[in-house]
């Protein structure tokens, strides 16, 4: 058994042998996530598109201009009767026409329209920011947690290693007291089967951190997944000073969600405006310069070039369109209603999320203190318990439940601070505070 745990551990060990550690702390998985993340990439690139989309040309305050040319011929059989009574007949008559020119064409006024359009392209473009900062702010949540979770599970780690060297120094007291008759085999069985659930456990728990550490490449994007990282911090550190009133604040002024359904209110406001542009005339100028040439196979004229200016304006006003104006009125300004509701929809559930998760951070504050206390009280108890064990004074049963206790206490503390972080985290994010964790050290 000890050959096979050894040849397991060489499996998750020598890679770290084998390659320099990459020294990592918050900051640097955060800039080089925020680098390479490809959903962090291609919300940029979507941005990118609304800032392109953002000119006065496509709002429609600019004319176009084409430039036209064209080519067209005839060829007819022609019989023509005079007065005289006499016919002419011309077989493959054959009439030329070619023409070139450039118009112009440019909406003046069509019931504010134009300008609507150009308001409803800010705001789409202030959304394609916010969609953007939505990105960012949910990778820096994503890969701050499993930061801290890869330290929780490099600490398990750690305790197992201890558990597996105290459940070792055990065996070999009972393999040494069982060589000299002071000892029972049963005794020195059960120590091996305890070492052997230890080393099992420990085992896993590599098998655990590797995934921790191929998610956190993946958040950053790296090439080799499953490279090595060791963190700059050791322990999980948390702060538990936050405000309610200053998370609440927060929430309410700088949340993405709120600001994108905020945008969502404005753009419904936009689409009545574009319905109410039907109410008003609209004035369209026109005007072309171009040339046109006919060549003519009868007749007393070859040919015949005109070169010349066209303008003109027109203005119009629909009358009636089946009353669809009056219809799309009325359905804009229910959508307005309908974001309107949305938003206090969304203020309320985010209320309700920051409420829970108050709840749940100072709970985990208390325990994470308490945890502290069973903690010192376990190792103490232990302590006591091995040198008890090694005088003969205490059988290896109540050893193993002295081990198991310090274990679980320290399990129990470790996830505790883990949960803590977590809601300061999640209470950052709804804030809209999560971009802290880009400079601060946490």
């Amino acid at each position: 058994m000890k050959k096979y745990l050894s040849a397991i551990l060489l499996l998750f060990i020598l890679p770290a042998i084998s390659e320099s550690q990459n020294i990592y702390d918050l900051n640097r998985c955060i800039q080089e996530g925020l680098m390479n993340n490809y959903d962090i990439r291609i919300s940029r690139n979507n941005q990118e598109v609304s800032d392109n989309n953002m000119t006065i040309g496509n709002a429609g305050y600019l004319p176009t201009v084409d430039l036209t040319s064209g080519y067209s011929g005839t060829s007819n059989n022609v019989k023509q009767k005079l007065e005289s009574g006499e016919t002419n007949t011309s077989n493959g008559v054959n009439n030329q026409n070619l023409n070139a020119g450039i118009n112009l064409n440019w909406t003046i006024f069509d019931g504010f329209n134009i300008q609507t359009n150009y308001n409803r392209l800010k705001e789409l473009q202030q959304m394609g920011k916010l969609d953007t900062q939505l990105a960012i702010e949910t990778f820096i949540a994503d890969i701050t947690s499993e930061y801290y979770n890869y330290i929780q599970q490099t600490i398990r780690l750690k305790n197992l290693k201890s558990a597996v060297k105290l459940s070792k120094e055990r065996l070999r007291i009972v393999e040494a007291r069982y060589e000299i008759g002071a000892g029972s085999r049963l005794d020195m069985q059960q120590a091996r089967v305890d070492f052997n659930s230890d080393s099992s456990q420990l085992i896993k728990q590599y098998e655990v951190l590797y995934t921790s550490r191929v998610l956190l490449n993946k958040l950053m994007a790296q090439k080799k997944i499953d490279q090595m990282i060791e963190t700059k911090d050791s322990v999980i550190i948390y702060n538990e000073f936050l405000d309610q009133n200053d998370i609440m604040q927060g929430m309410l002024s700088n949340n993405t969600f709120l600001l994108l359904s905020d945008k969502n209110k404005k753009l419904s406001v936009l689409d009545l405006k574009t319905a109410q542009s039907e109410n008003y005339p609209y004035l369209k100028f026109n005007a072309g310069y171009g040339i046109t040439k006919n060549i003519y196979n009868t007749g007393t004229i070859g040919n015949q070039r005109t070169l010349g200016l066209n303008y003109g304006l027109t203005l119009g006003f629909n009358l009636f369109n089946g009353f669809n104006s009056r219809r799309k009125q009325r359905n804009a300004k229910i959508e307005i209603e309908n974001r309107q509701l949305e938003y206090e929809q969304t203020t309320l559930s985010l209320k309700a999320d920051l409420a829970n998760m108050w709840m749940a951070y100072r709970n985990n504050i208390e325990l994470t203190n308490l945890e502290k206390e069973n903690v010192e009280t376990a190792r103490e108890n232990h302590e006591i318990a091995i040198e008890r064990y090694k005088l003969g004074d205490l059988s290896g049963i109540e050893l193993r439940e002295a081990q198991n206790s310090l274990l679980e206490a320290e399990e129990r503390l470790v996830q505790a601070e883990f949960n803590t972080k977590l809601c300061e985290i999640s209470l950052m994010q709804i804030s809209g505070q999560v971009l802290k964790y880009m400079d601060a050290d946490n």
